[in-house]
């Protein structure tokens, strides 16, 4: 207090001047100023490093630097029962890859071509050629009722051939759903099951854009139904009619498969044909058809039997509004495509 020369006081009774009052409240002001200063000093502490790295230490965000997004996987790598589930360009696909091009094996391709539908044949093969399982031995397999649809013949790569199989004419699309898995079934017990292991089933009309290698290989194999991946359980188009074979209970199906493409080994393949196409007689005799016709009988089949492989949609997409974006386009419906815009034209 010595500084301070106002603040002597005399011996005897205490008098506090008016200007001293106020000289002693304006030091007891600066006294409780800054120790609440130095409290606050003390309680702020460093940021965290990942504020200093975005920038926001020193009470400012720094605008020249990008916003840091996590990024979540587009789906789940394996499904509820512990099956993969495969997208192309994820590490377990590489895995897959590497574990199945060790081994020797053959597969088979097929795709039945009806009608209209030759005109897809030569573009589905061509683009076989380039981007399914390069490097492999392939057998295509074409289904048809118009063999001179094959002509010109495609060139094919080493170790890859294609046999075609006559079958009678089916016009119109409901016929060939009745038949298709009976045409399946006879076709595994001869030729298909002395010279391949593996057989997938695909729809003509398609086009491969981007490779579909082993990491597709397991013992039966479904894809994921573009426009229903993501949905809620309620929106599946299964079969509700309780007349019909292919019925789904409500507390049934994990997911919605296409028909677009479905595979696995030639054991497991020929047992889906064959009961799919008992399921479909079954009904015909009863004069019941599942609205979704051959697809709504073999979704009722791997619900019972589960696949040991789903594929993503990248391995079955087409453009529509409802179908998700994909990393990669593997194979596209042109079929589909084409519906798309008839629609919109009309």
């Amino acid at each position: 207090m010595a500084l301070f020369h106002f603040c002597k006081m005399p011996a005897g009774p205490i008098r506090v001047t008016r200007i001293q009052l106020v000289l002693y409240c304006f030091l007891l002001s600066l006294i409780i100023y800054f120790l609440y200063a130095r409290k606050a000093a003390v309680g702020v502490k460093s940021p965290h490093p990942i504020f200093r790295g975005l920038g926001k230490d020193k009470g400012r965000v720094m605008t020249d630097m990008p916003v840091i997004k996590a990024t979540t996987p587009q789906t789940p790598l394996e499904t509820p029962w512990g099956a993969p589930l495969v997208w192309g360009d994820t590490r377990k696909s590489a895995g897959r890859r590497a574990k199945f091009a060790q081994e020797d094996i053959r597969i088979g391709l097929l795709a039945v071509v009806v009608g209209i539908y030759a005109k897809f044949v030569q573009r589905f093969l061509s683009s076989a050629e380039s981007h399914f399982l390069p490097g492999e031995q392939v057998t295509y397999y074409i289904l048809t009722d118009n063999p001179n649809s094959l002509y010109p013949p495609i060139e094919l790569g080493p170790e890859r051939q294609l046999k075609v199989i006559p079958i009678a004419e089916l016009p119109g699309w409901d016929r060939l759903a009745r038949r298709r898995m009976t045409l399946l079934a006879d076709a595994i017990r001869n030729p298909i099951s002395s010279e391949v292991e593996y057989i997938f089933c695909a729809d003509i009309d398609q086009e491969f854009l981007a490779p579909v290698g082993e990491e597709i290989l397991g013992d039966l194999v479904a894809t994921l139904h573009p426009e229903l991946y993501g949905m809620p359980r309620n929106t599946f188009p299964y079969e509700v009619e309780e007349d019909s074979s292919a019925c789904v209970e409500e507390d049934e199906g994990d997911y919605y498969y296409t028909s677009e493409l479905y595979g696995g080994l030639v054991s497991e393949m020929n047992r889906l044909a064959r009961a799919c196409s008992l399921l479909i007689l079954a009904d015909q005799a009863n004069g019941v058809m599942a609205r979704g016709l051959e697809e709504s009988y073999l979704n009722r089949y791997l619900i019972d039997n589960r696949p040991t492989c789903v594929l993503s949609p990248e391995y079955s997409w087409w453009d529509s509004a409802l179908a998700p974006d994909v990393p990669v386009q593997r194979l596209v419906s042109l079929g589909r495509k084409s519906e798309a815009l008839d629609k919109q034209s009309k």
